[in-house]
Order: C-alpha cells, then structure tokens, then sequence
C-alpha cells in the first residue's frame, strides 16, 4: 500500500486532539484565518501547496471517478493578502471550486475541509510552540535560505561588518539586536561564531521567548561540514562536575543549577538541612582547591592582602550567626500568575534557614589596616566570585561599607554552614554571609574583597535585582533608575497545606504552617492567618527553635536574622466547601505585607511580598 508523503502524513496527526474542533469549525460557511501574522499565512500557504501536490492524498480523499489532476486544481490555496485568510465555501463565495465542494456532499466537503484547515490552523497555532525549536533546530533543506561557510560568517563581527552569529546549524544577523540585548554588549564576544559556549553557561538563554526572538533574525544555515566541526567544539559540558543534589529539590533551572525544596519540606526543620537549602547559582560550580586558595583584599593602607583558607580559619575568631537567605525571586511563580514577567518560576521556598560559622568580615578588614583615613573614602564594599562566564567575568556584588563594617551587621566570611564545611554549592571553601540582606549579595566562592568609593559595577548590581514600578516594561526600563536590592521586606508564606489539597471536613478544623522573614533585621512579631479570604483573622503561634529544644532567645533589636515558623489550627467556616488561605506578617517596625500583587508588579518579577493565599477543598 501506498502511504503519503512524509510531509503531509506528520502534518496530518500534527492536528491531535484539535481535529475535531476543526471539523466542527469547517460548519461555518467562511473560516477566517484573520487573526493569524502575515508570517503565520504563509506557512499555511506553504502546507496548502504542499497538499495540492500529494498525489497520495488526492487519492486517497477522492473516489475513483475524480483524478488527482482535479483536486489540485480545485484546492483553495490560502491568501496573505493584506495579512488575512479566508477560505471560503457556500453561496457568498466567488471561489471556482465553489461547485465543486458542493457536488460532493457534505461528507467529504467536512473530511477535505478540516485536513486543509486542520493542516493551516495547527501550523498556525505551532508557530507558538514551534518556533523556538524551528530557530534551533538545523536546517537541512531550505531553499530560501543561503548557505554559509563559517568563514563568511565570521567575517561579520563587528557592528560595523554586521554581527553574525550561529546556533545549532542557522546562521543570524543579530546586528539590529545588539542595541537590545539585556546583558549589553556582552553578545559581541559571540561575533562571527558559535552562540553555544556562551549560553552553555547562560542555559536561561533555552527558553521559548529567546528562541523566538533568534528566529527573527534568520539570513541562512552553515555548511554541514561546519556544524559538524562545530559539534565537536561543543562537545565538552562546564558543568560536568557539579556535585550532586538531592532529589527532593524542584528543579527550576538545570544549568546553571537553581532548585528549590518542596515547600512541605521547607518548615519541617528550623534549620534547613544543606542538603535541601535552596539553591542559586550563576555559573558551573568552580573546582577549588582548599591548599591553593587565596582570598585577595584590596582597597586598603596596607595595599593588597592575599589571605589563604588556614590564615583566615587561625588568624581570627570564629563566629556564628543563624541566618535566613531569600532570593530577591522568592514567589516569583505568583507574581508570573497575576501578568507575565521574566525570571526563574521560582516558587514560595526559594528561601532558607542556616547556622553559618567564620570570621567577620569587621575584624578581617580592621585587622589589615581598615580606618578612618579610608573610611573618608570608601562607600561601599565589593565582592567577587571564583565563578566565572566563558569571557572570565566574574559574579560580583556589593553591599555598603556601614553595613560590611557594623560591630552589629554580622557580616561573616563563612567556611562551615550548619557545623560543617560549606557545601560546594554554598560557596566551598569561603563565602560573604551579608543577614538581612538579599541572597545576591551573599556572593559564594568568595575570591575578592575591594574597599571601594562606588559600588561593584557588576551586571547583577547595575543591571539586576531592582525593583521598578508596574507601568515600567522592557522598551522604557532604566536600569540606572532604581537602586539595587538590599534589605529585603517583610514576608511570609504557608507551607502546609498545599494548595489544590484535599482537608477531610469530619477534622472540623484545619491546620496551618509557615515560615515568616523580614529583612535588615528586623523581627516578625505577628502573623495573621485566615482561611475565609481574609474575612475574619487569626493569630499564628511562633516556632523558633528545632521540635523538642528550647526557643531561642529575642534577638537585639536590628539583629533578627533569622525566619519564624509558624502554625495555627482553625474551625472550618460554618458549612464551607471550599478555604481560602491566607497570611500576612508584620515586622517590629509594623511593616505589613499588601494584599494583592498588582500593585507591586514588575518586569523581572522580585520583591513579591502580597499576601500569600493557597486554596483548598472540603471534603
């Protein structure tokens, strides 16, 4: 037996489950394409020209008194005129098939019509999903399109040449882009060449809407005998050896690793286990060896200070802190929920609780001639990582020099976390411990310290991590507009039960958990929770030690730094069906958090702090 062609057979079980409400469409007497691109109908076109020429089909479709000669002909090929689509049939069309499709009974009219539009509407709606992958995937067979050498590409690389880049067997003219590209004019280091070595380290680059936005700029595809070459080039993985993780963490991004606890797990420890703290990273995990490692500190009298893991453990007394780190994304998932913005899906537990163990920073600085003469200078204090992209920049952050320098902020150099030498995805052998202030600043791999009168020029200082207003979108952003995140407010979070879960009603009442935090050190002294909406509230009680162990002392004010878990047992509502949860903290400065997202939306997602509200049934 003879089957169609390739071609129309994949386009043909393209169409799933959205046959039959395509069938149903093809009732209509006009089916209007008219809210597809100009870029959308003519790739219907394509498919439509493609069907009038499978003789197969045609075969198939017609009976035998009908040649395949007369269905090509009669086959309503697809218009773009003026960006519009219509296929037509009944007495209100002028089309020469009309008679045609009207002879033939309204059987194979319906099976015709809905493998034609079926064909049109699911590439139609693919270019969604399909994009991305059409912009990478290799191109063997396009006539449209030139074919380059990787010598001519790479002669096109600089704004002045046109920049040109490949991605996995394409080639793009990303010249007009350049100017747009949110990590400034770092893209140029991919002129002329390969874009894969660089996103292998920013592997955020795989998402759907980059991809989309590549495939706008399409001119061609690289010789075969150059992407075979170029395969090679790209063989080796940065990321090969990163430590393991626990299986437990939800995965958010895989390289770079970022991953977050379930949220059950997340409060069944004051103390987060290491293992299930959450974990950010933006960079391959850097390989250090503890005998080799120098931690280098400028900005100072004594000129740079080269400082080896043993002298910074003997040198200076060993201090611990119990502090919570929070993504500057925490509940990101939630503000995405309410209007699009653009970030890792972190969820509620992108935030955890820890013991971490060093020297502070204070002594280390004053110990190496820190004083007056450079505090009149200095503003700020800079950090960098051993972590590193492929142009050898490295992460970097700063936090102000008052804070860095406060017999009360705390700030450590950490060597151990929860009793024990840092895990190498929390920053092995030394990393900054900056409490109530944002994850970003607690910069891990600790390889430099730099006293300086500006703050780090780093992008995730100056171009990351603040915070705009709702109206601000990515055309108007000004970077330079907004101060970079430190001090992180007030938040708080239920983490039992789940949202979406079932409470059994012959319980009568439902038990609540969480963890509360506000940042700059200041203490949580409420948490409210309701289960009618908000309607009626309830006060939570405060867990702040392990199950079994006496509660921690009221830290100093300003010293805080650690989250509260709470809990709370409720009535169910007079014959509820359903519970709205919520709760909402307030700090000892009577900072509360707002109730809704909206008012404090904005582009890159951070800072939700809204009420948090997680719905459940009753059964």
């Amino acid at each position: 037996m003879t089957l169609p062609c390739r071609l129309c057979f994949h386009r043909c079980l393209s169409t799933g489950s959205s046959l039959t409400a395509i069938l149903r469409l093809t009732h209509l007497k006009r089916w209007s394409f008219e809210a597809f691109s100009v870029k959308a109908v003519a790739q219907i076109d394509s498919a439509m020209q493609h069907l009038r020429h499978c003789q197969v089909l045609t075969r198939v479709l017609l009976p035998s008194s009908h040649s395949a000669q007369q269905l090509k002909n009669n086959i309503p090929l697809a218009s773009a005129c003026s960006g519009l689509l219509s296929l037509r049939w009944g007495s209100g069309s002028s089309h020469q098939g009309h008679n045609y499709y009207s002879s033939r009974g309204p059987r194979f009219r319906y099976v015709l019509t809905g493998l034609v539009a079926g064909t049109g509407a699911v590439l139609a709606y693919g270019l969604h999903h399909n994009k991305a992958e059409q912009a990478a995937a290799s191109v063997t067979h396009t006539s449209s399109l030139p074919v380059y050498s990787q010598e001519e590409v790479t002669k096109h690389s600089s704004l002045d040449q046109g920049v040109w880049v490949t991605y996995k067997g394409s080639v793009y003219d990303i010249t007009d882009f350049v100017a747009k590209h949110p990590g400034g004019d770092k893209i140029l280091l991919a002129a002329g060449g390969a874009l894969e070595p660089f996103w292998a380290l920013y592997a955020i680059h795989g998402q759907d809407h980059v991809l989309e936005i590549l495939s706008e700029y399409k001119v061609g595809v690289l010789r075969p005998e150059d992407c075979k070459k170029q395969e090679i080039a790209n063989s080796t993985d940065p990321y090969s050896t990163d430590p393991p993780r626990h299986p437990a963490l939800i995965v958010n991004s895989l390289k770079p690793f970022n991953g977050e606890p379930p949220p059950a797990l997340l409060t069944d420890n004051y103390i987060t286990p290491s293992a299930l703290f959450f974990k950010r990273n933006h960079f391959p995990v850097p390989q250090v060896d503890p005998s080799k490692y120098r931690l280098q500190i400028e900005g100072l009298l004594g000129g740079t200070i080269s400082l080896t893991l043993e002298e910074l453990k003997s040198r200076f007394p060993k201090h611990t802190v119990t502090a919570t780190l929070q993504c500057a994304g925490n509940r990101r998932s939630d503000m995405h929920k309410a209007k699009q913005v653009k970030g890792l899906n972190w969820g509620v537990a992108a935030i955890s609780n820890a013991t971490w163990s060093g020297a502070r920073l204070r002594d280390v600085l004053y110990h190496y001639g820190f004083d007056t003469e450079v505090t009149a200078k200095a503003r700020h204090v800079q950090f960098e990582g051993l972590d590193l992209d492929v142009t050898g920049t490295s992460y970097g952050a700063s936090i102000p020099l008052n804070k860095a320098v406060s017999e009360e902020g705390d700030v450590l150099l950490a060597y151990e976390m929860n009793g024990e030498d840092l895990p190498k995805d929390h920053g092995y052998p030394v990393r900054v411990i900056v409490p109530g202030t944002v994850g970003a600043r607690n910069v891990k791999w600790l390889g430099k310290i730099i006293v300086s009168e500006e703050e780090s020029q780093s992008h995730w200082q100056q171009n990351d991590y603040k915070g705009f207003p709702p109206g601000t979108d990515w055309d108007t952003v000004d970077y330079k507009s907004a101060p970079a995140i430190q001090e992180l407010p007030v938040q708080s979070a239920i983490t039992q039960p789940a949202d979406g879960s079932i409470v059994d009603s012959n319980m009568e009442e439902v038990t609540v958990k969480g963890y509360a935090w506000s940042g700059g050190g200041r203490e949580v002294v409420r948490v409210d929770v309701s289960v009618d909406g908000g309607k009626t509230w309830h006060v939570a009680e405060f867990q702040n030690s392990e199950e079994g162990q006496k509660p921690e002392l009221s830290p100093p004010p300003g010293q805080a730094w650690a989250w509260k878990l709470w809990e709370i047992t409720i009535p169910f509502p007079e014959g509820a069906q359903e519970l709205e949860l919520v709760c909402k903290a307030v700090d000892s400065s009577y900072n509360s958090q707002p109730d809704t997202v909206l008012p404090i939306w904005n582009l890159r997602g951070v800072l939700n702090n809204s009420w948090h509200r997680v719905k459940v049934k009753v059964n």
